[in-house]
């Protein structure tokens, strides 16, 4: 009789003991959950040239009042505008940038410009490039999140995104890739 009793009890025993509620203290839940969900207030990608290619630059992406504030310089680039996207891998590792993936997409909607209704997260549009291979930009972009770009790849493109061709905008060739990581502050 006492081992049916023990075989019934036992189970129950562990049981309760599985379901019981972890023990922390309000202030540790808090730190956690105020950590996790702050993001950086400045970010960098520095791009460097796919193989056979002369891009490069650095990029600033700085949380602002509206949006990410996204500016900096690319060089080496021919002149007119070129397709510029954040990509969903911060993996640059291949020789012509396809590791970085396609298009950042976390909403799964199609691709357009950065100032459709709807769009990839990772569309920024065009940057245009002088007659001298420089673009320079300074834009504020409403749809990017600072929290979820980090550790992204960043694209510029040999063409223009025509801001419709599904999925990437036709804006061809990988000519820099650089990785989104936290800028130091001033000082540091």
């Amino acid at each position: 009789m006492k081992s049916i009793l023990f075989y019934a009890i036992t189970p129950l025993f562990f049981l309760s003991a599985c379901m019981a509620p972890e023990t922390s203290t309000m202030e540790e839940e808090v730190t956690q959950t105020s950590m996790s969900s702050e993001a950086p207030a400045h970010l960098i990608a520095v791009v460097h040239p796919t193989e056979g290619n002369s891009a490069s630059g650095v990029v600033h992406f700085n949380a602002v009042e509206g949006g990410v504030q996204v500016s900096g310089e690319i060089t080496g680039i021919s002149p007119g505008l070129h397709g510029f996207h954040i990509h969903q891998y911060g993996d640059c590792s291949a020789a012509n940038g396809t590791s970085a993936g396609g298009h950042y997409n976390p909403a799964v909607v199609d691709h357009a410009g950065p100032k459709a209704e709807e769009s990839h997260m990772g569309d920024l549009g065009n940057i245009e490039a002088k007659a001298e291979g420089v673009a320079s930009f300074d834009v504020v972009y409403p749809a990017v999140d600072m929290a979820m770009i980090i550790g992204r790849g960043l694209i510029v493109h040999a063409g223009e995104d025509d801001l419709e061709s599904q999925p990437t905008g036709a804006a061809g060739a990988r000519l820099g890739c650089g990785v989104i990581g936290v800028a130091a502050m001033p000082g540091e």
